[in-house]
């Protein structure tokens, strides 16, 4: 092969491998949902209504239903903070999320009580409708239309009066309303083939929550016994009673929905389903198109694989609704308590820098004791670890424990304990690089095997995400995402810096190009926005890992493979059916019709919230002060390692723009870049340590033993440079 062909063959490689990362795109599997039809739908809802309720012998008629029809747990998110019984019948009749006020919830929420006018003995009016209405077009960034469920079909019929918030079309009015359910309600069911029946609000604990469950129990039994020929029973838990959010009881059952999961296009996974699916459900079930631009959800679809028995499927150690609970405030604990600690940290570590970096000359003080480095190796590592370990904790059922912080701990923990000992125990421990590499492929490992096998470790997990708030259901979550990123980057890194200059771009792409793959692929990540962050993130890295400052040039092909990137995600997820789209195709074609502006604000709103409530936030500044230590101050080092390993340097900066990128459009502020630097900073400060000590190494005088360095690690720097570099080190040395 000539000069010139070998030149160009890396970047031929480079451009083939981000061909076939856009390929792997493409790739979807076989679907196995279905979904029924039916000639009339009734709706019976119970505000509070959750899984626990539910018993063979207390609640027979809700037992029978879940066993014969497809279940899912129910997510009731509304436009509201908290999701109140009027909001919730508001969402379902909107099929978009609504509030019915805006009043602070601080105890038990308020009935819902409309104020309904008869003016003749057939329907009603909501008299407040239109000012609902109005709030929620005008003040809400959901640019709800309250009634569009009722405007999309002739007739529905109304009983109680949450289901008349629910039935009442846009200017307020109820076609057909009853107060109470009829003894003999043959004749309501099938007078329009939209039925809505309020079974009560659950209230409370113990006997009163027993009593109102069995008394919503014996109002379905009689909707049952009297439902029409080919009819869908929908039964939901419409809405949460307090401010402590939960999930709630989904059933579907009729011709076409016997037995299996419910899901939908807007989870992705099955079992879980949304408040906004139920109205799309209903329509389509009718065999109704949707109104456009109006619903928020999907229409629900049945999965198979479902446990016959109730119990097994929605209860004891599958009750997810236990999970979601305990989730939240473990999750709190864990990521403040690991900023408190990579703060104790960095501090520890700060003195232990400075005074390897004092140590110059044969006659300069002495290094840090070898048992201190040591002690402070370990730690460094352990830190590191500490999200892929969160994650793997999961496989353990600390949800179910008597105090779940504590389990969990105790398994993160022990986890963070066995990882360090495995990666120190190894020959080539003494590498330079060698601890940044493990703890980096560490986290890619876990993070790919949960995406691979269905992200079970992130649902519902510490360091994943909650099917409470309704956000996400399934793929990478923003935790899981920062992990990612960064080991991938600053694997690369370590990997490419043993290769020769040439060839770097190249190592750079392909592990960038599989995580492309793995974050924006709607089977595995489903995270377009993610991926299109990493590929930011990747072409900076890529561009850079040569070595030098990120010239025009180089910034100009970033850019432009960037560019060519996004557009094949554009493509590839705009040429899918509607109901298979990401959310990037769904951004997309909601900027086409002009629809995209309250997407676009509530994701700015959720990034302020992000920013000031969550604990990554810490993990973020405290990891950018510290890497502005190392970096900038005459004992940081870091500019060293830089020099000696540019592609590391390619790889934190990639990690750098791909994490901040993902945190601002995908609306977790610096919550991705927050589990970046918990991951990053600790093997970084290792590195630039490691870097310092081996600077300082010496010729020791006759007789004096070797430092704390020892010769193994004055070999390591050399070690990942590669033989073609050797001759004249200092060409590995670029500013930056």
């Amino acid at each position: 092969m000539t000069r010139s062909g070998r030149v160009w063959l890396p970047y031929l490689l480079v451009a083939l491998v981000a061909v076939s990362s856009l390929a792997g795109l493409s790739i979807r599997p076989a679907e196995q949902s279905s979904r029924g039809s039916a000639d009339y739908v009734v709706v019976a809802a119970a505000p509070g209504l959750r899984w626990e309720d539910l018993d063979p012998q207390r609640t027979p008629a809700l037992w029978a239903e879940a066993t014969r029809g497809a279940v899912g747990w129910l997510t009731v998110r509304s436009a509201h903070d908290v999701t109140c019984p009027a909001d919730g019948w508001l969402t379902l009749g909107a099929g978009n999320y609504a509030a019915w006020d805006t009043r602070e919830v601080t105890g038990r929420c308020a009935a819902a009580a409309p104020e309904l006018n008869r003016p003749d003995a057939i329907g009603a009016n909501v008299a407040d409708q239109r000012t609902v209405v109005r709030n929620n077009q005008d003040r809400m960034p959901y640019g709800t239309t309250p009634g569009a469920l009722a405007e999309s079909v002739r007739c529905t019929y109304a009983v109680g009066p949450g289901a008349a918030i629910a039935a009442a079309r846009p200017f307020g009015r109820v076609d057909k309303y009853a107060a109470e359910l009829p003894e003999d309600p043959s004749a309501l069911l099938d007078d329009c083939v939209l039925s809505i029946v309020d079974l009560g609000t659950i209230n409370g604990g113990g006997a009163e929550r027993q009593a109102a469950v069995a008394a919503a129990d014996a109002t379905l039994a009689r909707v049952l016994a009297a439902r029409p020929e080919r009819s869908l029973m929908l039964i939901a838990g419409v809405s949460d009673t307090d401010p402590s959010s939960r999930l709630h009881v989904a059933i579907a059952e009729g011709p076409g929905w016997e037995g299996g999961w419910l899901t939908s296009a807007g989870t992705g996974r099955d079992g879980y389903l949304q408040l906004v699916d139920l109205a799309p459900t209903v329509l389509s079930a009718l065999g109704r198109p949707a109104p456009e631009k109006l619903f928020a959800g999907y229409a629900a679809t049945v999965s198979e694989g479902r446990p016959a028995d109730p119990a097994v499927a929605m209860q004891g150690e599958h009750d997810a609704d236990r999970r979601a609970i305990a989730q939240r405030g473990v999750a709190e604990i864990f990521f403040t308590v690991l900023a408190v600690v990579q703060l104790l940290l960095f501090a520890v570590s700060v003195p232990v820098l400075i005074r390897a970096r004092r140590h110059a000359g044969p006659t300069g003080p002495p290094l840090p004791p070898r048992r201190l480095v040591t002690v402070v190796e370990a730690a460094l590592i352990a830190a590191g670890l500490a999200i892929p370990a969160a994650l793997l904790a999961d496989l353990v059922p600390w949800w179910s424990a008597e105090h779940p912080a504590w389990m969990f701990g105790a398994a993160t923990g022990a986890l963070m304990v066995l990882g360090t000992l495995l990666i120190r125990l190894p020959r080539r421990y003494p590498r330079t690089l060698w601890p940044m590499a493990a703890v980096s492929a560490t986290a890619v490992v876990v993070v790919a095997v949960d995406l691979l096998t269905g992200a079970r470790l992130q649902l519902n997990g510490v360091a994943g995400y909650s099917a409470v708030y309704g956000v996400r259901y399934a793929g990478v979550g923003s935790v899981g995402l920062g992990a990612l990123v960064a080991g991938l980057l600053l694997l690369a890194g370590c990997v490419a810096q043993k290769v020769t200059r040439q060839w770097r771009p190249l190592v750079v792409v392909i592990f960038g190009g599989l995580g492309v793959v793995m974050v924006g692929s709607p089977y595995l990540g489903a995270d377009p926005t993610g991926a299109i962050a990493l590929t930011a993130g990747v072409c900076v890295a890529a561009a850079i890992s040569t070595g030098g400052w990120l010239t025009f040039p180089r910034f100009a092909w970033a850019a432009l493979a960037g560019f060519v990137v996004t557009v094949g995600f554009a493509v590839f997820d705009l040429r899918r059916p509607p109901l298979e789209q990401g959310t990037l195709g769904r951004f997309l074609t909601a900027l086409g019709n002009g629809t995209a502006g309250p997407a676009m604000q509530r994701a700015a709103s959720a990034s302020g919230q992000a920013l000031v409530d969550s604990p990554l936030t810490l993990l973020a500044i405290f990891g950018a002060l510290m890497m502005v230590f190392c970096q900038f101050s005459p004992w940081g080092g870091l500019n060293r390692v830089f020099g000696l390993h540019p592609a590391v340097r390619a790889g934190i900066a990639g990690t750098i723009v791909a994490t901040l990128i993902a945190g601002i459009f995908g609306g977790t502020a610096l919550g991705v870049a927050g589990t970046a630097a918990a991951l990053a900073v600790p093997v970084a400060v290792l590195t630039t340590l490691r870097v310092l000590l081996h600077a300082a190494d010496r010729t020791p005088p006759p007789g004096e033993t070797d430092g704390p360095g020892g010769p193994s690690l004055r070999k390591s720097d050399e070690d990942l440079v590669p033989e073609t570099e050797r001759a004249d080190p200092t060409r590995s040395v670029k500013p930056l």
